[in-house]
């Protein structure tokens, strides 16, 4: 993670500060629910147990961490919403080249 400001504009800003688990992850599912696919929904939360399990959420569902951060106490995650029956992954891990079978 870094402690960069981000540059990417989403669609959805949601602010999870002073939550404990699960409600930052539930919060977080009801909001990328009601976006469109492609749109970009930013969480921000105040427990360090976003981190494993907004991770989990998106590996789970197919949803993009496209940026996190952390800084002051607070972790930042930009989250895009998978297209529908496309599941995204990382351009780091679509850019191995071919598969050994």
């Amino acid at each position: 993670m870094t402690d960069s400001v981000s540059q990417i504009e989403p669609q959805l800003e949601l602010d999870c500060r002073g939550m404990n688990c699960p409600l930052p992850i539930l919060q977080t599912k009801k909001a990328i629910d009601s976006l469109a696919s492609g749109d970009i929904l930013k969480m921000i939360s105040s427990d360090p147990g976003s981190i494993p399990d907004i991770s989990a959420f998106s590996r789970r569902t197919g949803h993009l961490i496209v940026e996190q951060s952390e800084g002051g106490g607070e972790y930042v995650f930009f989250i895009r919403k998978a297209l529908r029956g496309l599941i995204m992954e990382p351009i780091e891990k679509q850019d191995q080249g071919p598969i050994d079978s």
